[in-house]
């Protein structure tokens, strides 16, 4: 099973059960920018405590979870993780925060097309910010690489004034700014 055919059998789990989702994380700005390999998976989810029972009930044998770390997580609105035994592959489960960003970043997901089949995924400008906030809680440069990327590929279409907005509330205004002088540097555009 590849991991793409891993992320559509754990999303038709999450639709069954009846549990909101979108696909965001390296997933989210490989479909916004650039394509590139990942470990794992990452879903923002915002269930119930009965359709998170439903959820893992349907995982069946074939997959590693724990269902005491995964009502914790519900709990906290913190993340689990569920492993796939045959391949290994690894998602993690996000459970939506409860701050008015993450409220306003769910809703804004979109349908996008993942392997033939449509999936909510969060939106480009969602993707950024969400980069840029895990760049600056663990520092990474494949966080602002990926940021970059969506950036640069979605330059034309992107809500500049939603970004400059949410960016101030999540700690990443001068990490935003210094994002588009970058990206107006790799498009030749003057920003």
């Amino acid at each position: 099973m590849s991991q793409e055919e891993f992320l559509a059998q754990v999303a038709q789990c999450l639709e069954l059960a009846g549990i909101p989702f979108m696909v965001a994380g390296s997933h989210g700005s490989s479909y916004h920018g650039q394509p590139r390999a990942t470990n794992d998976v990452d879903l923002i989810i915002d269930p119930t405590a009965e359709q998170l029972d439903q959820f893992l009930a349907l995982l069946g044998d074939g997959y590693y979870v724990s269902t005491e770390a995964a009502r914790e997580a519900l709990r906290r609105r913190s993340l689990f993780n569920i492993i796939d035994f045959a391949e290994g592959w690894k998602a993690d489960l996000i459970v939506r925060k409860d701050r008015p960003f993450s409220v306003e970043e769910f809703r804004r997901r979109q349908m996008a097309n993942f392997q033939g089949r449509p999936m909510p995924v969060a939106s480009a400008e969602d993707v950024i910010l969400s980069k840029l906030e895990w760049d600056k809680l663990t520092p990474s440069e494949r966080q602002l690489q990926d940021a970059l990327n969506v950036a640069v590929v979605q330059w034309p279409r992107l809500d500049q004034a939603y970004l400059r907005k949410w960016a101030p509330s999540l700690g990443v205004a001068e990490k935003l700014e210094e994002l588009f002088r970058k990206a107006g540097e790799v498009r030749g555009d003057a920003v």
